[in-house]
């Protein structure tokens, strides 16, 4: 009997005993530790550490003050992309001994800023902040809470604050001029909209200087812009080649937009690659399992993932971090959506 009595789960009555004191002090000690004089509060802290009370993170939380809790914050929970990433991030997580809390804020800045009290309730040790633009009132927000907090696929000009990304505008450049070498000279581009996305302009800037390094600077006028989804893409795609029938390949600034694309090619019985050659952006595991597959730019998604949470680590136990600005690389992966241009496309 005394046995199994051992191998129970410790109480909050198993606390008090060891402790010396009531069970109502045990519970102020959790809930509101300011209430409680130092003496008693030290000896229900040590026999919450001695007993590892349920849970021992929180046993740790109440005596180092952490939660050891991370909280993210993506703008898209349906995008694919951020399957990668939250991976990376829970991997990594794990490692460093963390939960992870994930919010989805839908680019809606009045649930963002709702999500950050939340957090700041919720006593995180720190915010990653995903691919949105870092506007005034969310930095002002998680300042004034004062939680740490890094960017990931994301940076921001008017703050110093750690990020984690790729070079937008060089892995854009790199899909442009591949296509420019593969033989075409009649290119578009469907890309962000420019006002709520941070990879929108310096992807534009990337094919921008492509098309003028290669003397092509008539294609800067073949771009049209789409929101996030599928849907936009294929609409956009309706609008470029409307206007601009003559063009033989297309770059895509995500690998959603270049299945919209390809889409829309299919339904209008244009061939890829054979009279279009579509390449996307991103990457995602669903990039080598469409039909064509994918021809896109890289991103390290896992790695971009990992890493950001590995930086807010950093920031949290050393007060600063080694790299505030962080650059990993990209890859152009090469499928079966470009080909080069013969006389007869």
């Amino acid at each position: 009997m005394n046995k199994n009595k051992s191998k129970s789960k410790p109480t909050i009555r198993d606390v008090a005993q060891k402790a010396g004191v009531s069970i109502s002090t045990v519970s102020r000690v959790m809930n509101a530790p300011a209430a409680v004089v130092e003496s008693k509060r030290q000896r229900v802290l040590a026999a919450i550490e001695e007993l590892k009370y349920q849970p021992n993170a929180f046993a740790r939380g109440l005596i180092y003050k952490k939660s050891y809790t991370l909280g993210l914050l993506i703008p898209d929970i349906e995008n694919m992309y951020y399957a990668g990433m939250i991976r990376g991030m829970q991997d990594a997580c794990i490692k460093l001994g963390y939960s992870l809390m994930i919010c989805n804020t839908d680019r809606d800045k009045e649930r963002l800023l709702s999500y950050i009290d939340t957090f700041h309730e919720k006593q995180v040790d720190g915010v990653v902040f995903a691919s949105d633009k870092m506007f005034p009132e969310y930095y002002e927000k998680l300042v004034g809470c004062r939680i740490p907090f890094v960017m990931v696929s994301s940076h921001s000009d008017d703050y110093e604050i750690p990020c984690v990304e790729v070079d937008d505008e060089a892995a854009a450049y790199d899909a442009a001029a591949y296509l420019i070498e593969l033989g075409h000279r009649h290119i578009g581009m469907i890309g962000f909209n420019h006002d709520n996305s941070i990879s929108g302009p310096p992807r534009y800037a990337g094919f921008v200087r492509a098309m003028q390094e290669f003397g092509l600077t008539s294609n800067i006028a073949n771009v049209k812009f789409a929101s996030h989804y599928f849907e936009h893409a294929y609409q956009a795609a309706h609008e470029l080649f409307t206007e601009h029938p003559e063009l033989t390949a297309v770059f895509c600034v995500a690998d959603e937009f270049a299945m919209g694309t390809i889409s829309y090619l299919r339904d209008r019985h244009i061939l890829v690659p054979g009279q279009v050659s579509v390449i996307g952006f991103d990457n995602h595991r669903m990039a080598g399992m469409y039909i064509p597959k994918l021809t896109t730019i890289s991103q390290p998604i896992y790695e971009l993932g990992h890493r950001a949470a590995e930086k807010l680590h950093e920031l949290l136990t050393t007060g600063s971090v080694a790299v505030p600005r962080e650059v990993l690389q990209h890859k152009l992966i090469v499928r079966e959506s470009s080909r080069e241009r013969t006389t007869t496309n």
